[in-house]
């Protein structure tokens, strides 16, 4: 995915975020390996993440990282939990069957309470999202 060159953007440690013109959430990955991170620098990013979006839940369309690893359960449970506070609906956009692997591996284990899909392509996951705004 590629940021428009009009949007304003937002960094968090391993990602860049930006809305589109219908307020859906944008997020791709910085380059590079995403750094580990503790549970207190997670609620760090969080409470930047919620003041990113107006303390609001928002449909979001993410790029996958493929060189992310899966978290283990203590951390997926608690990641679960944040994305969770912060999402209405997601969809994942991935081209890579690692990452493919990794997201549908994070769901099964803990399946979101909010809508979620992935895709090969961002046109349909925009499409797809549209249904939850």
């Amino acid at each position: 995915m590629e940021i428009p060159k009009n949007s304003k953007t937002y960094e968090l440690s391993s990602s860049i975020l930006w809305f589109d013109d219908d307020g859906v959430l944008f997020s791709v990955p910085k380059p590079g390996i995403p750094p580990e991170m503790t549970r207190e620098e997670i609620l760090k990013e969080m409470e930047r993440f919620r003041a990113i979006t107006g303390e609001k839940k928002v449909c979001m369309i993410a790029e996958s990282n493929s060189k992310s690893r899966p978290p283990d359960k203590s951390e997926r449970d608690f990641i679960a939990e944040q994305i969770n506070s912060v999402t209405k609906a997601m969809a994942i956009v991935t081209l890579s069957p690692v990452s493919r692997m990794i997201a549908n591996l994070f769901f099964s284990l803990k399946p979101p309470s909010y809508p979620a899909k992935m895709f090969t392509e961002e046109k349909e996951a925009k499409e797809w999202i549209k249904q939850y705004l």
